[in-house]
């Protein structure tokens, strides 16, 4: 049979006119050059998670990316998962009423240091840009976002190597604000264990509850905000039942976006992961980053000069630098 086709670069790939579409599952900083390679010579493109380092870059992703008709998708598997797409259906579809706070605490990103040193890249400003914001929390950070909406500022509390011998965070807490009203927030870690993984989303109408795989609906009888307003009782809390919430399908993961992705290509079908979706996230994560850099709140949308001088600035500075800033900032794919 054949053997598999294989080419010292992306460049030399796309000239040799083999392949309809790419799967890129590079370094961070690279999604958006090759996924602008990609999508200018006609490809389709499925770029993995994070969508890049820092907003800037995306956004001239998804401005080349509108204007081809080409199918372009970011790897955000756990959006296949039931359980995240029951709790969008319920708070899409009012069932949870207006949103009154969000919470997640997802601390059982445990690594070792043994797992930094894996790749010469790893947990550096240069070579990933991040910690575990970018590495880990991308799926999170996109379904926060997905779930109950872009917060309209953010506050965030970042410690940079503090369980680990890297530059980049492993230890982050943020607080959201949302334009409702509603309030947020958002703990991370790759230095604790057994850690925890759990979803908390407090409505009018009621609180779901996500961990350990289930979906848990804490369903008020009537509105919390009426009933604040209207009992007579002093010390009485509004009626609630406790409702499971079974599950239809399972979670298809990588394989299931990548399905989805062909179809998109051949039949035209709904994409669960459009790629252009992948920007918001990033603003998220940006956002927690810069406000703990400059130790002060930050409104979205953010400063992108701002946080790129930042993100140079890390870099410049660093110890571990492993590869030059030139790479880093050719955002137009060219070398």
């Amino acid at each position: 049979g054949d053997k598999i086709k294989r080419f010292i670069s992306i460049e030399a790939m796309i000239n040799a006119k083999v392949v309809e579409a790419l799967i890129i599952a590079t370094p961070h900083y690279d999604h958006p050059v090759q996924g602008i390679l990609g999508l200018k010579a006609g490809l389709h493109v499925l770029i993995e998670k994070p969508a890049g380092v820092y907003t800037k870059a995306v956004r001239v992703l998804n401005e080349v990316a509108s204007e081809t008709n080409k199918v372009f998708t970011i790897m955000y598997n756990q959006r296949t998962n039931p359980i995240y797409q029951k709790v969008k259906q319920m708070i899409d579809s009012g069932e949870v009423g207006e949103l009154i706070r969000v919470n997640w605490v997802i601390t059982d990103w445990f690594r070792s240091q043994a797992s930094y040193n894996s790749g010469g890249w790893r947990a550096t400003w240069a070579g990933e840009g991040g910690g575990v914001l970018l590495n880990q929390c991308p799926h999170q950070i996109d379904l926060i976002q997905w779930l109950c909406g872009p917060p309209s500022r953010v506050r965030g509390f970042a410690d940079y190597g503090k369980y680990h011998d890297i530059e980049v965070e492993d230890d982050v807490t943020a607080f959201f604000e949302y334009a409702s009203g509603a309030t947020g927030t958002f703990t991370t870690s790759t230095g604790e264990s057994p850690g925890t993984n759990r979803l908390e989303i407090s409505g009018d109408l009621g609180k779901l509850l996500v961990e350990n795989n289930e979906l848990i609906f804490y369903q008020n009888q009537e509105s919390l905000i009426a009933f604040t307003l209207n009992s007579e009782e002093g010390f009485e809390k509004p009626v609630f039942k406790i409702l499971k919430i079974p599950m239809e399908g399972i979670e298809t993961g990588h394989v299931g976006i990548i399905q989805n992705f062909v179809n998109a290509i051949i039949s035209e079908e709904k994409q669960i992961a459009p790629g252009s979706e992948g920007i918001n996230g990033l603003s998220l994560s940006n956002a927690i980053h810069l406000s703990s850099w400059t130790d002060d709140w930050v409104t979205l949308p953010i400063d992108e000069e701002l946080f790129l001088t930042k993100l140079q600035e890390k870099i410049s500075q660093s110890k571990y630098v492993k590869v030059t800033s030139d790479q880093v900032f050719d955002i137009t794919g060219s070398h």
